[in-house]
């Protein structure tokens, strides 16, 4: 591999999104030699400057076994190295079959008995319940049935969210659904049924974009060695989707839950847990567990903290790391979802025109503009641009609450 420093472990990076592309800048920029395997064109990490090898892999749902066995005939072409899943779809056939992987490579991310504690939502709130960490109220329908029995029970408007999201978003384009009374609820459910997917019922926790917050960590043997904390600031789209702007910020009071739902997990690594605050009693509740790097890694990276980096050493060369101390008030920010929403929406979320301007005028970092890395904003540019000539009609769950649809959860 032309470039490659000898005294350094390849890392291959599976996925390479908006992620994936995160994770290989805060390597490359540490000398990592990098492959870039991804499964989908739209991905843009992959013509990233400092990637090395790229690798067109199968789907690793659609064609696990395939996916799996391209993992193992890499260690012959690139020797021993660390395989980093950058989403959902990797982490999951990577952790399914860690054992195996193993004896090939060096493998950053836990089992699947770890992973499917959050992975698999149902599990998330359960868990959370038994440790008495403050969620949302959420209820399991197994049939129509049991939607028309919930029906009267909750509050309206509430939310059909799905216990796998990614699989939820791949098929419907959007994250969950708000429904405002229960027929809205049990077409939604029946929709998602149909399409052979399970859903939660859960209580919708009020408040602006900029109530929900991320807990990032690093966690060994039970413990937090590295701890980075950041507030949302915008999402894309408003209200039910994915970060287009985030703040580093010191949260304290999600430390605690947040060290408390890992431990209960047995989880060990890198995850981003995110909780939201209510506004009705001031307290955070947990939204999701992601175990593996989140949208915003950059950002961690900007303020001192490179999660990537401090997990490839721990990894490959055992150096245990420990927490340093983080610059506050710096931004990362997607610029393609932030313009596009704006855009949209500018006028209806509660912001002044300042706050749109703030983040671009304060310390920031992007999601996908680097000027010396140019070729992933040209290729995101290029290929949202065909999207929009060329996009076919997505089917997505009836609802009656504000557009959720977005071109892509990665």
């Amino acid at each position: 591999m032309r470039g490659q420093h000898p005294a350094k472990t390849p890392a291959i990076v599976l996925s390479t999104h908006t992620v994936g592309l995160g994770v290989l800048r805060a390597l490359g920029a540490m000398r990592v030699p990098l492959i870039a395997a991804y499964y989908e064109t739209p991905d843009m990490g992959y013509v990233s400057r400092y990637v090395t090898a790229q690798l067109r892999t199968p789907h690793p749902e659609d064609e696990e076994d395939a996916f799996i066995g391209l993992l193992i005939d890499c260690a012959g072409r690139f020797g021993r190295c660390l395989l980093i899943p950058a989403d959902d779809a990797t982490l999951s056939a990577v952790s399914k079959h860690k054992a195996l992987l193993q004896a090939h490579h060096i493998v950053a991310c836990t089992e699947w008995s770890i992973a499917e504690q959050f992975i698999d939502k149902q599990h998330t709130y359960a868990l959370a319940e038994k440790m008495g960490i403050p969620a949302p109220r959420t209820l399991l329908p197994r049939s129509a049935q049991d939607v028309e029995q919930y029906a009267g029970t909750v509050r309206y408007p509430c939310l059909i969210k799905p216990t796998h999201s990614h699989l939820f978003f791949a098929r419907f384009r959007t994250k969950m659904v708000e429904v405002a009374d229960a027929a809205q609820m049990l077409a939604a459910y029946r929709q998602a049924d149909d399409a052979g997917l399970q859903v939660l019922i859960q209580e919708r926790i009020p408040g602006d974009d900029s109530h929900g917050v991320n807990y990032n960590a690093y966690v060994w043997d039970g413990e937090p060695l590295v701890e980075f904390t950041a507030a949302k600031v915008r999402l894309s789209p408003p209200r039910f989707g994915v970060p287009r702007v985030v703040i580093s910020r010191q949260i304290p009071e999600v430390i605690a839950p947040g060290r408390r739902i890992l431990k209960a997990m047995g989880y060990y690594g890198y995850a981003c847990t995110e909780f939201k605050r209510d506004p009705r009693d001031g307290i955070y509740k947990l939204m999701e567990v992601n175990g593996r790097h989140n949208r915003s890694v950059l950002l961690a990276v900007a303020c001192g903290i490179n999660f990537p980096w401090l997990e490839y050493r721990h990894l490959t060369q055992d150096e245990k790391p420990a927490q340093a101390a983080y610059e506050e008030g710096t931004y990362w920010i997607d610029e393609y979802r932030d313009l596009f929403h704006t855009l949209r929406f500018f006028g209806r979320e509660g912001q002044a025109p300042m706050d749109y301007l703030r983040p671009y005028l304060k310390r920031h970092v992007f999601a996908t503009f680097q000027w010396s890395d140019p070729k992933p904003f040209m290729k995101r540019c290029a290929d949202l641009l065909r999207g929009a000539l060329h996009r076919p009609a997505t089917p997505h769950p009836t609802t009656a609450a504000a557009p959720t649809r977005e071109v892509s959860a990665k």
